[in-house]
């Protein structure tokens, strides 16, 4: 392999991870808000993405943008 092609590779892989962990995060925010609150997974986020705050903007973001960078 090209050392170029290597490169290129884990950034594709890299951004990959970003894009599903943004996703599946999304989906959880979008299942707890139709979900009755007994099947919430908010208290899951809450160890893993420090400035998370269930139904707030700033927490909704903050969590966005933490899961994205985790990724």
């Amino acid at each position: 392999m090209v050392k170029g092609s290597i490169k290129n590779s884990i950034f594709a892989w890299g951004w990959t991870l970003s894009v599903f962990l943004l996703v599946s995060y999304l989906l959880c925010i979008a299942f707890g808000g139709l979900a009755p609150e007994r099947f919430h997974m908010h208290q899951a986020w809450v160890p893993l993405l420090p400035w998370f705050e269930w139904l707030t903007l700033s927490g909704f973001l903050a969590g966005a943008v933490g899961s994205f960078l985790y990724g």
